[in-house]
């Protein structure tokens, strides 16, 4: 049985807004990638890619290691070396001038980010033990996924205004703001969050490590399934572009203005929908999110050409089921995911639970422009019927996985590890 956490957690709002800032260095690079390079290096195109997917690929392992330092020393230090290591590549960025200077910053900041989202939401776990009342994790994770969208949507609008000019200066300016907005968030943490690690008794520290977890076959189950979320997640902003050019024939400006309205609901709504996700299971939270990509997919594939404003008002509506999911899915599922994890072993669960990102990163380039290449339609339809599919598998999930996992207790700040007291738990079930 696990005892109970230290009641000493502090610096909630320092947090979010650190989270927040943090978003807006990531969103400075987001509209740039290869174009910076290109800007500032005389690295053919084709040459910056395979430097670029070289520096990702050699962090392929990292949240492996994330987890077990997260789990032995704590997630705050491990969030902020992240961020100070982002910091470093970003200056980097303003000083390289050939391949091996690229792949180097490239390296540093995708090191860096794969550190930070391997440990980020163990943190955040950690916050809310200590709290030991208020908000639950579900709404504490849904608040950060709003300060994340919120300041995403702040840093590309401020790259569209820093490299307008397309100076190398500008550019330069780019890279120093992302590295100044990474420090800051790193130092705020680091001064003014406090987030002791549930206290454990010496059988629950996660001796066994990953291959006790690689034995906990529901947990693998939840990750497969939201490998196919996180595909889906990340479908709007990537086949978005490429739909209203070629399948819609609208105008450019509506991809922007769609993607646009996106973030800000997700970050205007992301509280109130927050505070209201605990009264229910998170298993059906994330069930009725897969049903709403259902519907998405089927929408997106009935699209067609024809009066701008009808095709502009039919897909504004068809956004806004994703708008949904994605409200509820974010929170809730790495929220069952931190509630699963056994005492001692949280953050190899979720540095694991990362994964379905990684993996479906890869896959989503692939999957929608093969589809595409059929069809139009193909591969909405397909992404339907592949969320239709995790409906049923999430239902059958909820079976297996721990009672506790799947609500926070009344009166709790939020989970305390996957070792908490069923009893207390399934009335609340």
């Amino acid at each position: 049985m696990q005892a109970e956490p230290v009641r000493r957690s502090r610096g909630g709002a320092v947090l979010v807004a650190a989270l927040t800032v943090d978003a807006i260095g990531n969103g400075l690079f987001m509209p740039l990638s290869l174009v910076y390079f290109l800007a500032l290096t005389d690295v053919p195109l084709g040459q910056l890619g395979l430097l670029l997917s070289a520096a990702t690929a050699l962090t392929l392992a990292v949240p492996l290691w994330a987890g077990a330092l997260a789990d032995r020393f704590g997630a705050l230090p491990v969030v902020v070396a992240a961020q100070l290591v982002q910091a470093a590549g970003y200056l980097a960025y303003s000083r390289v001038a050939g391949p091996a200077g690229v792949f180097a910053a490239a390296a540093l900041v995708a090191l860096g980010v794969r550190f930070f989202w391997s440990t980020v939401f163990t943190l955040v776990a950690d916050y809310v033990d200590g709290r030991g009342g208020g908000w639950t994790s579900d709404t504490w994770y849904s608040v950060s996924n709003g300060a994340r969208s919120a300041g995403l949507a702040i840093g590309g609008l401020a790259t569209g205004l820093l490299v307008a000019n397309g100076q190398p200066a500008a550019y330069r300016a780019t890279a120093w703001v992302a590295a100044g907005c990474f420090t800051l968030a790193a130092g705020a943490i680091a001064a003014a969050v406090r987030a002791p690690r549930t206290a454990a008794t010496p059988t629950a520290t996660g001796r066994d490590g990953y291959p006790a977890l690689l034995r906990d076959r529901p947990f693998l189950g939840l990750v497969t399934v939201n490998t196919a979320h996180a595909l889906t997640s990340m479908m709007l902003g990537l086949a978005l572009p490429t739909v209203v050019l070629a399948d819609l024939r609208a105008p450019a400006w509506l991809t922007a203005a769609v993607l646009a309205g996106n973030a800000f609901l997700i970050a205007a709504l992301a509280g109130p929908v927050g505070t209201r996700l605990p009264r229910y299971r998170r298993s059906r939270t994330i069930a009725l999110a897969a049903t709403l990509w259902t519907v998405w997919g089927v929408a997106m594939a009935t699209l067609g050409p024809g009066p701008p404003a009808l095709v502009a008002t039919l897909l504004v509506a068809a956004t806004l089921l994703c708008t949904v999911a994605e409200l509820a899915h974010a929170p809730a599922s790495v929220a069952l995911a931190a509630a699963v994890a056994p005492a001692g072993s949280r953050g190899r669960y979720l540095a694991v639970f990362q994964y379905s990102w990684t993996v479906a990163s890869m896959l989503a380039p692939a999957f929608f422009a093969t589809l595409h290449e059929v069809d139009g339609a193909a591969p909405w339809l397909v992404l339907a019927l592949v969320n239709a599919g995790t409906v049923g598998a999430v239902l059958l999930l909820e079976r297996v996985l721990p009672p506790h996992a799947l609500r926070d207790p009344p009166g709790t700040g939020g989970p305390a590890g996957g070792e908490a007291a069923d009893e207390a738990t399934r009335a609340a079930v």
